[in-house]
């Protein structure tokens, strides 16, 4: 038996029909509302629900993996490789001191803090202690 292409065509439109029908199907209270829900909330300032705020410094690892990294783990422009005593020999020499005005003020290409604004003293000191540990 041979179909023709109407009998074909008229196939597809049925099974599309069908299959868009059980995917709708589900008109449950709970689908209806798990489908339409909110992606995020909007609160008023004093009114946002409780959330657990990290206390404390952060560590040198993690202020490194999340600002240093951009620049220290490659060396663009110039920035001294995390773990590389070459890269970092010359800079070491001049004393933590140095290095600490320069990773808080900006130095060269390096701007103040790395970009990290909301970082402490005390953090930006623990990253820099982090990519030269082990020198």
């Amino acid at each position: 038996m041979e179909l023709t292409l109407r009998q074909i065509m008229v196939a597809a439109v049925a099974a599309m029909t069908l299959a868009g029908t059980a995917v709708a199907a589900d008109m449950s209270d709970e689908a209806i509302a798990e489908r339409i829900k909110p992606v995020g909330s909007v609160y008023l300032e004093g009114d946002a629900p409780a959330t657990e705020v990290a206390t404390g410094p952060r560590s040198g690892d993690a202020v490194y993996g999340t600002f240093c990294v951009a620049c220290h783990g490659s060396g663009v422009m110039g920035a001294p490789k995390k773990g590389n005593a070459d890269d970092w020999g010359p800079r070491i020499a001049k004393g933590k001191d140095v290095l600490t005005d320069h990773a808080l003020n900006g130095f060269n290409a390096m701007p103040a803090k790395g970009s990290c604004m909301d970082c402490s003293d005390e953090e930006i000191v623990a990253a820099i202690n982090h990519m030269i540990d082990g020198l």
